[in-house]
């Protein structure tokens, strides 16, 4: 969907006019039109509040440009799985079960390949196979990469 049309639609679906979203994110009603005819696209800063007001990323806001995947599992990210920081903000890297109000649920690899090893089982693949596999894949996020990776307690 072309992100005028994102704008247009969170706005009717919302319920507001064009005057009432400009007043709710500090703008005039002639941005707003603008958004919603294509001319222009709002500053991150605007991007943020209208990010909280509708409810959504910031990635859907403008047109869902690239797939986002959560940080630590790997699970696709949609708006209704995103976490949210302590302020009420979307964190756009992590899933609200890998991360949620500041605290990181998984700080030990081994527990979370526990966790999907016990909740998703792939037919044929013994548990040290899935291990193995987990392992591979999650080592390459980058909650588990890099020098600020946690480490095992």
């Amino acid at each position: 969907m072309e992100t005028k049309n994102i704008y247009l639609d969170l706005r009717k679906k919302h319920g507001l006019t064009q005057e009432e979203l400009a007043e709710k994110v500090h703008v005039t009603r002639q941005a707003v039109s603008r958004w919603e005819s294509g001319e222009t696209v709002p500053s991150t800063d605007t991007l943020k509040l209208l990010s909280r007001l509708f409810n959504v990323s910031i990635n859907t806001l403008l047109g869902s440009p690239r797939q986002l995947v959560c940080q630590c599992c790997g699970m696709p990210l949609e708006d209704g799985i995103l976490s949210q920081e302590p302020d009420g903000s979307f964190n756009e890297e992590y899933c609200k079960w890998c991360y949620a109000g500041g605290e990181f649920a998984y700080k030990d690899m081994d527990k979370l390949i526990d966790f999907l090893i016990e909740h998703s089982a792939v037919p044929g693949w013994t548990p040290e196979e899935a291990r193995a596999y987990y392992a591979g894949q999650l080592s390459k996020l980058r909650h588990w990469a890099g020098p600020h990776a946690p480490q095992p307690e």
